[in-house]
């Protein structure tokens, strides 16, 4: 992932507790391909939200092989019914993974309709990121310097 800025992470943090709000989860994770946490919400203080951000990223690394397996370019979406708790794990652009921790206060139609919206929220501040970091990438100074200007650098003619 591309370096976060304090205003990209505040509107992606807010994108999060609203989802958190609106489908009535238990707690809402969203972590990089490896692993690492960007930004939760909710009922996070007695989860070991580190093993399982890794995990959830092996887990989808995992049926990501079993795609390709299947000639498949991609598993988008996955759902783990426990007794408890239940967890929906969504791929947004293609880099990043939602995580919905829910259990019978919501259902899950409400979890996947909140989870669409939020997973374009998500992409889109992605997208502008992505955009706003293009434009702010300006060439390097050496880039302008030939093997000829070294040369007459340090010519002692």
């Amino acid at each position: 992932m591309e370096v976060l800025y304090e205003e990209q992470y505040q509107a992606i943090q807010a994108t999060v507790e609203r989802l958190y709000q609106d489908s009535n989860a238990m707690a809402i994770l969203l972590i990089d391909k490896n692993g690492q946490e960007i930004a939760s919400a909710g009922e996070i203080e007695g989860l070991d939200t580190t093993s399982l951000s890794s995990l959830t990223a092996g887990n989808v690394a995992a049926t990501g092989g079993i795609a390709k397996l299947l000639a498949e370019k991609e598993f988008t979406g996955q759902f783990h019914e426990g007794e408890h708790t239940n967890i929906h794990i969504s791929i947004v652009a293609q880099r990043i993974i939602l995580v919905v921790l829910f259990d019978q206060r919501t259902s899950l139609g409400l979890v996947r309709l909140r989870v669409r919206k939020a997973s374009k929220d998500i992409q889109t501040l992605l997208e502008e990121m992505s955009q706003q970091q293009q434009q702010q990438s300006k060439p390097s100074i050496f880039e302008e310097i030939t093997d000829a200007d070294i040369d007459n650098l340090f010519n002692d003619d």
